[in-house]
């Protein structure tokens, strides 16, 4: 019975393990179990539990067709409305062995063969909640429903998340009214002197550190600040926070300022930490002489820890303090040996946060001016307060209300609120710039805009539409919760906004050469193929098509199996936009066995019977570099040591990039630039890439044409 039950998981294909296995050796256990004291009879047995059976591509196409002609009607009365689930179960149900994502697959591509793209109809969604719940008890963003990676009962647009009456922010100058706010006797003239300022204009910031490059969790941020500010008639500035002399690059200020733009976004300034650090070193001052801070020597190691030893200096005389600060922006101190510290508790419970530092790294806007440099915990809401923004929105992992708010009042400077949202984070992907760097010095990626990684650099090469990207934020939405996202969620944002907007063009990844014996004319025929097969008012593209084309090798088979639609002896073929059907004669064969060649005959399509297919072909066509990429790691948490004990490095997927050196792709592309977008028929997205030069088109695939069912 032992052998019985392991021998369900067998294959009819050797070296090819059955995607069916653990069902059909979950059937075997039941039927073992339902059969507690019968002698076991094999062969029903093995009927019961699939054993033997591998449901073949083609069987699945045949199935979903049937029932999609089943319901025919009712799917172009309705279009993408129809419940798909339906067609899911009639084809599972027909097929009890076959693999479920592969049917979807086959679902999916039959139903945009039948209804073309997505009208704009088709996107409507109807609502699955009466009304979104975008507010706590406490009047802050709702934490928003995320299942399993997924976005659920989001029906609103980004701009309507942000505007303030859906997120319950309070209104510029009744920064008091929020919960948590902490006044004082200065508060409320503060504030009339900050709404003389601003007229009650909103406003936020986005301020990156120019440290590393952008990436994916960026683009919620971005797209939170601008966002919020335009959906309020506000305005955002750009403000780096260039505390950090050691890691900031001039490339990583010019990288970021281009990827706010590639977004759509326009800063209403662009402003810079250091603007304002002769005004932070007097506040510092001014902050020890209130006995509010304090110059400690302790060592970095001696503050690290859940529980650091309390400073002993903590008390030391408030003149000892503004001279042994004065003698740190003198440098009289090597780094390390004394910091500015504020006398406060965090959150986290850590006591005393330093304010400022000592570094003798000169400073790209400054030079040597500065040999001390304020810290996060200092400069974050000072600079906040000098640009009177009125809403300070930041990710959870940057949340210090307590020091945002005692330090504004310390001393008594305009205190704007604090904000928080969840970080946006992806499946399969590492976005630590440290990380990052060992990708690229490890040989694993080329640099920070290979088109594997989810920095904006890399999505863009790679050739994701910033609108698609602005798209997936909000689809995400507004949420409080720190959400992980499936990568193919993002996929599909990037169809929707590609399929409206890439021209279409044919391209042959693997060529087989097929030679048409009786072509109609005596020369080349020119092929007018629409740019949008939906919308031919969008205009046409002209492509030859001579008695020499070029198929995909897979499109035809010396041997087809039962369900086989292509190429094959006795079975003709279409040709996509020639109005031509063609029929095999000869097959050519090298030395090896290898098919080098096939000659065919063509007849006009209306002169006959309707081939079962049609497939893309190009003909005098243009030799590319094709890219094809896949997940650059192979687990959902490569950074989980629970997931991957090995760490990161070592679940590196081995086929993350496969190259096409001889890719054959339609005249039509010939005067593309980089980062031009097209759908080649047949096989997805692709964009060109950068490396392109005269002569050499190099084009990356963005996405497939419909997601992989290996990946839902």
């Amino acid at each position: 019975m032992e052998a019985a039950v392991v021998g369900t998981g067998q294959c009819l294909t050797p070296g090819v393990e059955d995607p069916m296995r653990l069902q059909k050796q979950t059937a075997a256990l039941e039927y073992v179990r339902s059969h507690p004291l019968d002698p076991i009879d094999t062969a029903d047995f093995e009927r019961e539990c699939g054993v033997g059976i591998v449901v073949t591509p083609e069987q699945i196409e045949e199935a979903v067709e049937v029932t999609i002609n089943r319901h025919r009607p009712q799917l172009l009365e309705e279009r993408y409305h129809f419940n798909m689930g339906l067609l899911m179960g009639e084809a599972r149900a027909a097929l009890k062995w076959a693999d479920g994502k592969m049917i979807k697959h086959e679902v999916d591509m039959q139903v945009l063969h039948l209804l073309g793209p997505k009208r704009e109809t088709d996107l409507e969604r109807k609502p699955k909640v009466a009304k979104a719940r975008l507010e706590e008890a406490d009047g802050r963003p709702a934490q928003g429903v995320v299942e399993n990676g997924e976005v659920a009962g989001q029906t609103l647009s980004l701009m309507e998340q942000l505007r303030g009456e859906a997120l319950k922010f309070h209104k510029p100058g009744e920064n008091y009214k929020t919960p948590g706010y902490v006044t004082t006797a200065h508060t409320m003239d503060l504030l009339k002197q900050h709404l003389d300022i601003t007229g009650g204009q909103v406003r936020t910031r986005f301020p990156p550190e120019p440290n590393g490059i952008l990436h994916i969790g960026h683009a919620k941020a971005i797209n939170f600040n601008f966002g919020y500010a335009k959906a309020n008639n506000g305005i955002c500035f750009l403000r780096f926070d260039d505390t950090n002399p050691e890691k900031e690059e001039a490339r990583f200020f010019t990288g970021i300022c281009d990827m706010v733009a590639w977004l759509g976004y326009t800063p209403y300034k662009v402003t810079y930490a250091s603007d304002y650090f002769d005004q932070l070193y007097a506040w510092a001052v001014e902050l020890i002489h209130r006995g509010q801070a304090y110059v400690c020597h302790q060592r970095g190691e001696e503050l690290k820890g859940h529980n650091p030893p309390p400073s002993p200096w903590r008390d030391r005389p408030i003149e000892e303090s503004l001279l042994l600060f004065e003698a740190m922006r003198k440098g009289k101190f090597a780094e390390g040996e004394a910091t500015l510290r504020m006398k406060l508790v965090m959150e986290d419970g850590k006591m005393d946060p330093v304010a400022y530092r000592v570094k003798y790294t000169p400073h790209h806007r400054t030079g040597d001016t500065w040999c001390i440099y304020p810290t996060y915990d200092y400069t974050h809401c000072l600079c906040d307060s000098i640009e009177h923004i009125t809403h300070s929105l930041c990710t959870k992992e940057f949340q210090a209300r307590s020091s945002y708010f005692w330090l504004c009042n310390a001393l008594d400077v305009y205190c704007p609120v604090q904000w928080e949202y969840g970080r946006l984070n992806l499946h399969y992907a590492v976005v630590s710039k440290r990380k990052i760097l060992q990708l690229v010095a490890n040989g694993a990626v080329r640099d920070w805009d290979d088109p594997r990684l989810f920095t904006l650099t890399a999505l863009r090469r790679r050739g994701f539409p910033p609108e698609a990207i602005n798209n997936f934020c909000a689809r995400v939405g507004v949420t409080v919760a720190q959400t992980t996202m499936e990568p193919h969620l993002l996929e599909s944002c990037v169809r929707d906004v590609l399929n409206d907007t890439a021209p279409r063009a044919m391209a042959v990844l693997e060529p087989l050469q097929v030679i048409i014996t009786n072509f109609p004319a005596a020369k080349s025929l020119d092929i007018q193929v629409p740019n949008f097969p939906a919308d031919e008012t969008k205009g046409f593209h002209q492509v030859p098509f001579g008695f020499t084309v070029f198929i995909e090798r897979t499109d035809f088979k010396e041997e087809p199996e039962p369900g086989y639609k292509r190429l094959a002896r006795g079975q003709p073929v279409g040709l996509r936009h020639t109005g031509y059907v063609i029929e095999l004669q000869r097959v050519i064969k090298g030395p090896g066995g290898c098919v080098e060649s096939l000659e065919v005959t063509c007849r006009k399509a209306d002169a006959g019977e309707k081939p079962k297919a049609f497939i893309h072909w190009v003909s005098q066509p243009l030799t590319c570099e094709v890219r094809l990429y896949e997940r650059l790691f192979q687990h959902k948490n490569p950074e989980d040591p629970a997931e991957v004990p090995g760490g990161f490095l070592s679940d590196l997927n081995p086929a993350s990039l496969h190259v096409v050196e001889a890719a054959l792709v339609d005249c039509s592309v010939a005067l593309a630039k980089p980062f031009d977008k097209f759908q080649f028929e047949r096989l997805g997205y692709f964009s060109v890439d950068p490396d392109s030069h005269e002569g050499q088109l190099v084009f990356n695939r963005t996405v497939t044409l419909k997601e992989d069912p290996g990946k839902v």
